[in-house]
C-alpha cells in the first residue's frame, strides 16, 4: 500500500494540470464527434498515460538516478533492434512487435524521456563553469545527443530525429556553452547544408521539402486551409463541419486536428488552444528561476518546455502551409497513444523532481506491502 504525506501537496505544481486538462478534454470532445470508435480507444490511452504519470511521480528518481545510464543504453539497444527486427509500416521501420500479444512499441518514443534524463544526469555530474562548457565537454554531450539522432534518422524518422537534435542542443544553449563553439557550428551547418540535402535525406523527405517550396500546396494542406478559413470567428456547429465529417480533411483527429479545431470553434477556439500551450511553455521555462544550481531539474524542465514548443510550432505551421507535412502531433491533443503516454511520463518525472526537491530521501512517500 502506498500512503502519501499531505505535505506533498505544498510542493506539487498544480499549474500544470490546470493548463493540461482543458487541452485533453477538448481533444476528447473533437475525437468523439469525428469517430466514436477512436474516442473509445483514446479512453484506454488516457488510462495508460495517467498510470505512467503515477508511476514516474512515485518513483524515487533522485535515489536511483544511477539507473539512468542503463535506461539510456537499453533504449539505444532497442533502436538498434528496430533495424534488425523492426516492423515496417507505411514504408518506415520504426516499431518492435511484442511477442505473443501482437502489440507494437515505438522505441523512438521511449527514447525521449531517457534522452532528457541522460542529459540531466550528465550535466548534474559535469556542471558548467562560469564561461560555459568548453570543447571537451561539448563533444561528450554531443555524443549522447547524436547517437540516438542518427539511429532514429536511419529508420527513417527525420522528424523525431530533428526534434531530439534541437532539444538536446537547446538545453546546452540554456545551461551554457562557450559562444565560439556555437559560431563554429552555425558556419559548418551553413556550408554543409547542400551536402546533407543530397546525401542524407531520403527521396520522400526531399519531396516533402519540394512540395512545401512549390507555389501550389499539397492536397492535405489545401483542405486544411479550407477548414481553417471556413471556421470564421466562432466556428461551425458539429453537423456543419463538412471538411471533417465528409472526410475532405485528412487525418482530422491527429495530424490536422488543429484545422478541425478552428472549423468547429473558429479563431477564438484556436487562439484559446494556443494560449493554453503558450502559458504552459512560459510556466515551465519560468520554473528555472527558482531552481538555481539544481541542474538536473533545470534540464528536464527546459527540455519539456522546448519539446512542447517544437511540437506545437511544427504541427500548426504544417496545417497552414508554412512547414512540410510531417507526422508531428499536438501534445495531449492529437489522437494516439504513443505521444500521449510519452508526454504524461515526462510530466510525471518533472512533478516528481519538483515535488520532492526538498525531500531527496522521499521520506514523504511510505510504501507498505
Amino acid at each position: 500500500m502506498i500512503r502519501l504525506d499531505r505535505r506533498i501537496l505544498t510542493h506539487f505544481d498544480f499549474v500544470q494540470p490546470v493548463l493540461i486538462l482543458p487541452i485533453i478534454i477538448l481533444s476528447y470532445i473533437l475525437v468523439l464527434e469525428a469517430n466514436a470508435i477512436l474516442a473509445s480507444k483514446q479512453i484506454v490511452y488516457f488510462a495508460v498515460g495517467f498510470l505512467a504519470f503515477s508511476f514516474f511521480f512515485l518513483l524515487p528518481i533522485r535515489k536511483i538516478e544511477w539507473v539512468i545510464p542503463m535506461f539510456y543504453w537499453v533504449c539505444i539497444a532497442l533502436l538498434i533492434s528496430v533495424d534488425l527486427f523492426g516492423v515496417t509500416k507505411l514504408g518506415a521501420k520504426r516499431w518492435l512487435e511484442i511477442p505473443f500479444v501482437h502489440f507494437t512499441v515505438q522505441p523512438s518514443e521511449i527514447m525521449k524521456p531517457s534522452f532528457l534524463l541522460m542529459l540531466a544526469y550528465l550535466i548534474k555530474h559535469r556542471p558548467p563553469d562560469i564561461n560555459g562548457y568548453g570543447l571537451k565537454d561539448f563533444i561528450i554531450f554531443s555524443f549522447y545527443i547524436l547517437l540516438p539522432t542518427f539511429l532514429i534518422m536511419k529508420e527513417p524518422d527525420l522528424g523525431t530525429a530533428l526534434i531530439l537534435l534541437i532539444v538536446g542542443y537547446s538545453i546546452l544553449f540554456v545551461i551554457g556553452v562557450n559562444k565560439k563553439i556555437w559560431i563554429t557550428i552555425f558556419v559548418a551547418i551553413g556550408i554543409s547544408a547542400p551536402l546533407i540535402y543530397e546525401n542524407v535525406l531520403h527521396d520522400y523527405q526531399k519531396k516533402r521539402i519540394t512540395d512545401f517550396l512549390s507555389e501550389e500546396s499539397s492536397y492535405h494542406v489545401k483542405q486544411s486551409i479550407i477548414a481553417i478559413g471556413s471556421g470564421g470567428l466562432t466556428g461551425k456547429p458539429k453537423d456543419e463541419a463538412t471538411q471533417t465529417h465528409f472526410k475532405f480533411l485528412p487525418i482530422a483527429t491527429s495530424d490536422f486536428i488543429f484545422a478541425y479545431t478552428i472549423e468547429r470553434f473558429g479563431f477564438i477556439g484556436g487562439f484559446g488552444l494556443l494560449g493554453l500551450y503558450g502559458l504552459l511553455i512560459a510556466h515551465l521555462l519560468s520554473l528555472n528561476y527558482g531552481l538555481k544550481d539544481d541542474y538536473f531539474t533545470q534540464v528536464v524542465t527546459t527540455g519539456i518546455g522546448i519539446l512542447i514548443f517544437i511540437y506545437v510550432s511544427v504541427n500548426i505551421m504544417m496545417t497552414i502551409g508554412f512547414a512540410p507535412v510531417v507526422g508531428v502531433p499536438l501534445p495531449f491533443y492529437s489522437y494516439g497513444g504513443s505521444s500521449f503516454v510519452t508526454f504524461l511520463s515526462l510530466f510525471g518525472i518533472l512533478q516528481n523532481l519538483l515535488t520532492f526537491k526538498f525531500d531527496p530521501t522521499y521520506r514523504f512517500v511510505k510504501i507498505k506491502f
